[in-house]
């Protein structure tokens, strides 16, 4: 069991956010906001507020507003301390004055109009906050928040997945009663909606002064076993709003192994498992992903993992020099092998569509095929070892075999257009005679299986390592094998995107460890015992790892919240 990914190299950061905690003047407007408001406003409009109420009902998204006499300066008790939210901002200037809190009237004025990037950002954020949107040359009254996109990244297509960290950044200023959230592209916008509506759900608002916000890595998520155990739209659909709230921007699914096959297939009907999900329904989730700035990172596991494959293609099956046969791992020596799992990537590389232009993730699986870890694989699987000294010369071995069936896997989803492709850290092998794409990033989940590496020698021969650490970040229902649930508090307290293996820092210089060559993380959920957990009890089990993780992943620094204030953090927002 094991599950690793690959996202796109990302720039490190031009510039350090560095705290700042001393109360300054205001610099200027610049802010992101989104909250999703549910018994928000009741506790919003508090005592003392006060203004004309526009023609629109509070959470209209539709109408344009302008109305005609310039809105009375809400009154409302000051927001103090510091912004309340997970992850906390990088860097905070405080700034007298009485902040920002949702009011009766106030609206969400969208300059660039309702055809921009942020209008659907603009409009979330108002149906979080139970607030009106106005489009276009509009006087910001008190109580609004005005979004503008700055900089050319504004000119991109709407919700386009974003290259890098500096690509998220965002800015909010809360001052005399208005907040300002400004942001180069659509998805640093998302981000400061996600600040409001966080702190508003903690603490009713914004205290006054300016956030300059921005991830210490690009690529943030989690991963879920859709194959061993399936779970709804539904649920799926639920856990990714989570984890958008949260700032993560990647969900990958796991959604083929020997337990299942969970998707609907067209060209291989007969391999896919009663409790599935259509087509439709994951066009369904992966345009919801979208709209919420978080890739979707399909995985078909081969050359193992393919059970539900190969139930029914049953000559596929690789067996031992005995006869016995191996469950789950088809034969790359058989000619008939690649042709069917390339028709299956085909198939799936067009259902999971990416915007023009845009980062278009794969993983290739490359975990645990039992044939690697024969301590006499010449004599246990003497077709293997023919069918590699055949391909590469008499010294060739059953590595070189299984790296060329996932290089030849590679090219089949790259001509259907994905470009950032991933495979777990013991599908990976140094050999004179053929190397794993060089562009293939290594999702290092473990160092206890057969034939690991330690991920300083990826790094070190310059790949790129995601951060998978099962130490921390493997929810495997039913603790087999030895694991444990993790627990977000040992995520926050011991865990640091550096921690790849076991729990010491990855040994390996600085310039090897910023965000352009460790990326980020993402927390995987596995299902190996599929009936441990209802999905109920699995949402209620991640919730706390969830928050820890884009804790750490989104700002660099130690806390500054003891454990306890950020559970009691994690249980308002």
């Amino acid at each position: 069991m094991s599950n690793p990914m690959r996202p796109p190299r990302a720039p490190r950061p031009s510039a350090s956010l560095r705290p700042a905690t001393t109360p300054t003047r205001r610099t200027g407007p610049a802010a992101r906001s989104a909250l999703p408001a549910a018994a928000l406003t009741a506790a919003l409009l508090l005592a003392g507020c006060s203004g004309t109420a526009d023609t629109e009902p509070p959470g209209s998204t539709s109408a344009k507003v302008n109305p005609t006499s310039a809105r009375a300066t809400p009154t409302w008790a000051p927001v103090t301390g510091t912004p309340q939210v997970i992850p906390a901002v990088r860097d905070f200037r405080r700034a007298d004055g009485r902040g920002w809190r949702p009011s009766k009237g106030a609206r969400v004025v969208v300059p660039a109009g309702e055809k921009s990037n942020v209008a659907d950002e603009a409009q979330r954020m108002a149906r979080d906050l139970g607030l009106t949107v106005v489009y276009g040359d509009q006087t910001v009254q008190p109580g609004d928040i005005e979004v503008k996109i700055t900089g050319k990244s504004g000119a991109q297509a709407n919700n386009v997945p974003v290259q890098g960290a500096a690509d998220e950044a965002y800015t909010l200023t809360a001052d005399g009663t208005r907040l300002t959230l400004t942001a180069p592209t659509d998805a640093g916008i998302f981000y400061g909606t996600r600040t409001v509506k966080q702190a508003v759900r903690a603490a009713g608002g914004l205290p006054e002064g300016t956030i300059q916000d921005r991830p210490g890595r690009p690529q943030r998520g989690m991963s879920l076993d859709n194959a061993r155990k399936p779970y709804t739209q539904d649920w799926i659909e639920a856990r990714i709003r989570e984890i958008a709230d949260l700032k993560l921007n990647q969900f990958q699914l796991h959604f083929s192994d020997d337990q299942g096959f969970r998707i609907q297939s067209d060209t291989h009907p007969e391999i896919v498992s009663a409790d599935h999900l259509t087509k439709a329904q994951i066009r369904q989730i992966v345009a919801l992903a979208g709209s919420l700035h978080i890739s979707v990172v399909p995985e078909l596991d081969s050359p193992g993992h393919l059970g539900a494959v190969l139930e029914h293609h049953p000559d596929l099956l690789l067996h031992r020099a005995s006869g016995s046969v191996v469950p789950g791992s088809i034969d790359i020596s058989n000619p008939k092998a690649a042709p069917l799992i390339d028709s299956l990537l085909k198939e799936m590389s067009e259902l999971f569509t990416n915007p023009e232009g845009a980062p278009a993730y794969w993983h290739l699986g490359g975990d645990e095929y039992q044939a690697l870890l024969s301590s006499t694989p010449s004599t246990t699987y003497p077709q293997l070892t023919r069918a590699a000294r055949q391909k590469y010369g008499p010294n060739g071995t059953l590595k070189d075999l299984t790296t060329g069936w996932l290089n030849g896997r590679q090219k089949t989803v790259e001509a259907k257009g994905k470009n950032r492709i991933e495979a777990w850290n013991d599908g990976f092998f140094s050999s004179p005679r053929v190397s794993p794409d060089k562009n293939r990033m290594v999702d290092y989940w473990t160092g206890k299986e057969g034939g690991h590496r330690d991920p300083s020698s990826f790094l070190r021969e310059g790949r790129n390592v995601m951060n998978f650490n099962d130490e921390y970040l493997y929810y495997v229902l039913g603790e087999p094998n030895q694991f444990v649930y993790p627990t977000g508090q040992r995520i926050y307290e011991s865990w640091t995107p550096l921690v790849i293996r076991g729990t010491q820092p990855v040994s390996v210089p600085a310039s090897m460890t910023g965000p352009d060559r460790i990326p980020g993380a993402r927390f995987a959920i596995w299902s190996d015992r599929a009936q441990a957990q209802t999905q109920a009890q699995v949402a209620a089990g991640i919730r706390l790892p969830l928050a820890a993780l884009a804790q750490k992943t989104w700002d660099p620094r130690t806390p500054a919240l003891s454990w306890t204030g950020f559970k009691a953090l994690a249980d308002r927002v």
